[in-house]
């Protein structure tokens, strides 16, 4: 500092200082941004024209605005040019990082895998995952390099994506499944110990339901006469009772069996099916005066004996709530198309005059168990339909129900014309 300089002449030279400080930010920032394509300098040699080529300025204003880090490398690995997003990366001022060594800013443990991507990257366009050390924190990148050519002559530019959050949606991903895959192992035993345990409880119960049937049987027919009062009353429901529990375990064996029966799946003629079960229900059909209408059936894979209890238990379902003074009228149509993932499907409709239901009851109607209806008033153990809606899974197709209170019940089935197994 000249002596003699008085305070308001130190305060002036200082805010000249400023001025040129802040005039030359601004200056850097423009040329970093590409808003200027020229500058003008007064040095010794009067004043010159520095231009700045439009390649270079393109290049510029593209990588400054990347959300991702950008550094140019020369043959030695030394950083020539960096945007402010990798300065930011690696917590330093832009000063600080141009002209130190790309390495330096590698975890130790990724360093070799670098160097080989360095390597190779003048040879062709390459990409590696290291983590660059910043504030003591080691940061997960992506690195893509390849290799410029200008007029300056050959060097490198390489490209960082942060992969932090990459990482933790992988790791948590990676937890969540394993802990599916743990609940889906702990569903799987449980299922199968279900399994068994409804096989194995079923037939236990099935020899003392057995034994009761015959003796109530028996003292019904041979001391019957002898019975007096409600006792004829209390054995005709001990009777009626164990005819619906022996029902209700032959249908939890036939539901459980479901869960392990995969095969027997061959192309098969639906019409052929359903007649079947007509001729088996003729009796009933005729008592009741029904029509059973079949349109075209198409011919598709299917675990026969499995559809023909789905169509046994419809057609069954439609004949027990017939209306009782209206005689049963079933309809059975069919259709194939493609659906929008171009696999062939074919939708089997039934509908028939009976009774109907609320149709809010339409999903839980195949729940197990389920009645909308006094088993007093209509045969069956409510499982019919959940064995329906099983088969039709294990087939993976869909069933839906459609109805109104007195205006009928309407039963639509899609089903893949093709079976696919699951793995």
């Amino acid at each position: 500092m000249e002596a003699g300089k008085t305070y308001e002449q130190l305060v002036e030279e200082n805010r000249n200082l400023l001025a040129q400080l802040e005039e030359a930010t601004e200056t850097i920032t423009a040329i970093r941004t590409g808003q200027v394509d020229a500058l003008v300098v007064n040095g010794a040699d009067g004043h010159q024209l520095y231009t700045l080529k439009t390649a270079d300025q393109t290049y510029r204003v593209f990588i400054e605005k990347m959300n991702q880090g950008a550094v140019t490398l020369n043959q030695e690995g030394i950083i020539l040019y960096c945007n402010s997003q990798f300065a930011a990366m690696v917590n330093l001022p832009l000063n600080k990082v141009i002209g130190l060594a790309f390495v330096s800013f590698i975890a130790d443990d990724f360093i070799d895998n670098y160097q080989q991507t360095f390597t190779k990257g003048w040879e062709k366009d390459c990409k590696t995952e290291v983590s660059i050390v910043s504030s003591n924190r080691h940061i997960p990148f992506q690195l893509s390099v390849t290799t410029l050519y200008l007029d300056e002559g050959v060097s490198m530019s390489v490209i960082l994506t942060d992969l932090t959050f990459h990482k933790e949606m992988e790791q948590l991903l990676t937890l969540n499944n394993r802990k599916l895959a743990e609940m889906n192992a702990e569903l799987q035993n449980s299922n199968n110990d279900l399994q068994q345990f409804a096989s194995v409880a079923s037939h236990d119960l099935q020899e003392p339901l057995r034994k009761i049937l015959i003796f109530a049987t028996m003292l019904r027919d041979k001391h019957g006469s002898e019975i007096t009062g409600d006792g004829a009353m209390f054995l005709d429901k001990i009777i009626s009772s164990s005819n619906r529990m022996k029902t209700m375990i032959f249908d939890i064996l036939s539901y459980s069996r479901l869960a392990t029966n995969d095969e027997g799946f061959v192309a098969s003629s639906l019409g052929d099916i359903i007649n079947e079960v007509i001729e088996d229900y003729e009796i009933v059909i005729n008592e009741k005066r029904a029509q059973v209408i079949v349109g075209e059936m198409p011919l598709i894979e299917v675990n026969r004996g499995q559809i023909r209890q789905v169509f046994q238990n419809l057609i069954s379902n439609a004949l027990k709530f017939a209306k009782a003074t209206v005689a049963p009228v079933i309809h059975i149509s069919s259709s194939v198309g493609v659906n929008e993932d171009e696999k062939e499907y074919c939708t089997i409709t039934f509908t028939d005059n009976g009774i109907g239901f609320n149709d809010l009851y339409g999903d839980k109607i195949f729940s197990l168990f389920q009645r909308l209806n006094t088993k007093d008033k209509y045969e069956g153990s409510g499982i019919g339909l959940a064995i329906t809606r099983k088969i039709i899974d294990k087939h993976q197709g869909s069933i839906k129900a459609n109805s109104k209170e007195g205006h009928g019940a309407e039963f639509v089935i899609t089903l893949p014309t093709k079976h696919q197994k699951t793995v």
